[in-house]
């Protein structure tokens, strides 16, 4: 029995680690080796939206995929975007002070990533959203939720190089 089950514990590992291949399961691309990421471009009056954005999205890359981020002139593909709109609402004032307890963040991108060999766009999203909610009373500021909202969405637009094809 205790053989057994060492057995099929063995054989389980054995199939996770080679069977999920790189990504925990995901499928890639194996056509695609290098990611050129684009500044993020933005209209928004917001101080450093696009570059906190990008950065988010190399990181990402970086350790959720295979591809390697590369210079413009170095990368099989391309990966832009622009950030479309940031929105606030503050939900449920306190009662005394008339105050928000509770806020909302979203953030609207549009994105695209295409091959520069083919000239094929690969991923088209014209519109993905992310949101957040902060508490003000807790302590979480609107850079606290700057920050998150802008890692969930570079989150979200990683999963699209592997997610659309």
């Amino acid at each position: 029995m205790m053989r057994e089950c060492m057995a099929a514990g063995v054989l389980a590992v054995l199939c996770c680690a080679t069977g999920c291949g790189y990504g925990g399961g995901k499928l890639f691309r194996t056509d695609i080796r290098t990611v050129h990421v684009a500044m993020f471009e933005t209209h928004e009056f917001r101080r450093n939206l696009e570059f906190m954005l990008t950065e988010a999205v190399k990181k990402r890359i970086a350790t959720d995929t295979p591809y390697r981020v590369a210079s413009a002139g170095n990368a099989d593909t391309i990966l832009s975007g622009e950030v479309l709109e940031v929105r606030q609402a503050a939900l449920a004032p306190a009662f005394e002070t008339r105050l928000p307890r509770d806020k909302q963040m979203t953030l609207v991108v549009r994105v695209e990533w295409k091959d520069l060999l083919s000239g094929k766009v690969l991923v088209e999203q014209p519109l993905l959203l992310e949101g957040i909610d902060y508490l003000p009373p807790a302590g979480e500021s609107e850079p606290f939720a700057e920050q998150k909202v802008i890692e969930r969405m570079a989150a979200r637009i990683v999963s699209k190089l592997y997610d659309e094809w």
